[in-house]
């Protein structure tokens, strides 16, 4: 039997994110290879099948197993919050997941906020990590490690 030790290494990220434009997609597909250039296997719901094209109702309890399955198996769960308020599907991903107990690290470069003590809502902040940048974000995983080219 093969073992890679490599990916055994490495740290299952969950990335939560809006996914339902261009523009959402392509930053989410800039935090999932920054995070892979650090040693983390990243789940990303936009390349498992979750698109406009694939939300018929025949394949969207798929879909739904596929992602809940994901978080189950994620050792951490990084979100992106950004907007007015925070995407509904993002916000249930990140209920479940700490409910499971898994690390959360909300990243909101969204400089708006929603209230005077609050950046985007109270539940939110209450059960994760809060970053407002990349860098942020970097620097709130569990020992970073760049990978070398």
């Amino acid at each position: 039997m093969a073992f890679d030790v490599f990916e055994a290494a490495c740290w299952k990220v969950y990335l939560a994110a809006p996914l339902f434009s261009e523009a959402e997609c392509d930053f989410n597909r800039k935090v999932a290879d920054i995070l892979t250039g650090y040693a983390m296997q990243v789940h990303l719901p936009q390349d498992c099948g979750d698109s406009e094209h694939s939300r018929e109702l025949s394949i969207q309890r798929e879909i739904f197993e596929k992602n809940v399955h994901a978080i189950h198996n994620a050792d951490i769960v990084v979100a992106v919050i950004d907007g007015a308020d925070a995407d509904s599907g993002t916000s249930w991903e990140i209920g479940y997941a700490f409910g499971l107990g898994k690390k959360i690290i909300a990243l909101r470069t969204d400089f708006r906020h929603v209230g005077h003590n609050e950046m985007v809502n109270l539940m939110l902040e209450q059960s994760s990590v809060v970053v407002n940048n990349i860098p942020s974000l970097i620097q709130a995983l569990p020992c970073p490690i760049p990978i070398r080219p």
